[in-house]
């Protein structure tokens, strides 16, 4: 049990005075990007989606 609590213990002074903690600025700056990417990930795959399911329904049509 000492270990866990040494654990804790170090784990909170690590996380109050080591660890550099962004401003609002950087907060939202990063926050941007982030949502930036996601959606570009999400079109790019939502288009990879289409176009594969519109080329299975070409080739299924073929056999029928």
């Amino acid at each position: 049990m000492n270990k866990l609590t040494a654990y804790v213990k170090d784990s909170y002074k690590e996380l109050i005075h080591k660890v550099t903690w962004p401003n609002w600025d950087q907060l939202q700056q990063a926050t941007m990007i982030v949502l930036g990417a996601t959606l570009l990930l999400t079109a790019i795959v939502g288009i990879m989606d289409f176009v594969a399911n519109n080329a299975l329904k070409f080739i299924y049509s073929l056999f029928q």
